[in-house]
């Protein structure tokens, strides 16, 4: 069954809201007489009664009540959406939502380069990981490593490979360098290394430490509390001032990391310029 026209759908969820065709008709700007005519070409169109008249009060049907419902969550959805568009057809900021260690540990301290040269583009930043609901955040973008599955409808621009390699503080002794630093965000890290560099772990039982986030372990390790495996994008700066080392230097693991949006990014908009800046940021960081 084809849709009935949108607007008797409209007036039928003005007056079923109002309970009242006199009010849905001041709402709407028209006639009594209007809103009557298009509920009675809606009921015909679907066959089934919508509303009881009674002493000049209507009142939902079943069938009303059914309706009124799906309508209601109809045109939320499509006001939200039109709200959505328009703030981005007239706004000039980008939301970006990136994982939170590459927010603290690479992507904020460039962000004064991308600004230098979009000056026009006003980028708002917040930090999540995983999944990303667009509608609900009302994130532009989302900078994501591929180790989960998103939807078949969202876009998916690549950005570069991931990186990984052991690193420890340079005055680390033999004892710290073997405490292997864990981490639940990462519980396969050590396990990607050894796959990736075609090293076997080391026999027997090694001291071990565990934190929460990626973050921690990488700080743990600039504490000189063990040894992290770390991303190249993450360890980057600390590694070119020598705060860390990376004996065994560092291999691809098989992830990458996207950018992520809810529809297609244009090379010309403020999106296509953000993929464009961070795919030049994160080759200067591995080339380095």
């Amino acid at each position: 069954m084809t849709l009935p026209p949108l607007n008797t759908l409209r007036v039928f969820e003005a007056a079923a809201r109002h309970g009242s065709f006199v009010r849905a008709a001041q709402e709407l700007h028209v006639t009594h007489g209007a809103v009557s005519r298009q509920i009675r070409q809606l009921e015909v169109s679907l066959g089934v009664a919508l509303f009881e008249r009674r002493n000049r009060a209507v009142f939902l049907t079943p069938a009303g009540e059914q309706l009124h419902a799906a309508a209601t969550d109809a045109f939320a959805i499509l006001t939200d959406s039109i709200d959505r568009i328009a703030r981005r057809a007239t706004s000039s900021a980008l939301v970006v939502s990136c994982e939170p260690t590459l927010a603290m540990r690479w992507l904020i301290p460039r962000l004064s380069r991308f600004q230098a040269r979009h000056p026009a583009i006003q980028v708002h930043l917040f930090a999540a990981g995983g999944p990303i609901d667009f509608a609900r955040t009302g994130a532009d973008v989302a900078l994501r490593r591929d180790d989960f599955a998103w939807p078949a409808h969202v876009h998916a621009a690549p950005i570069c490979d991931e990186w990984i390699g052991p690193v420890h503080a340079p005055q680390a002794d033999i004892a710290v360098r073997r405490r292997l630093l864990h981490t639940a965000t990462r519980p396969d890290a050590w396990q990607a290394w050894w796959r990736a560099s075609g090293m076997v772990r080391p026999r027997g039982r090694l001291p071990e430490a565990r934190y929460e986030h990626f973050y921690l372990s990488l700080q743990a390790a600039l504490a000189g509390q063990g040894t992290a495996i770390a991303s190249k994008l993450m360890a980057g700066d600390d590694l070119k001032d020598g705060r860390l080392i990376a004996p065994e230097g560092f291999r691809r693991d098989g992830s990458g990391y996207y950018l992520l949006a809810d529809a297609p990014i244009a090379d010309d908009s403020a999106a296509g310029a953000w993929l464009a800046w961070l795919r030049e940021e994160t080759a200067v960081t591995l080339a380095d």
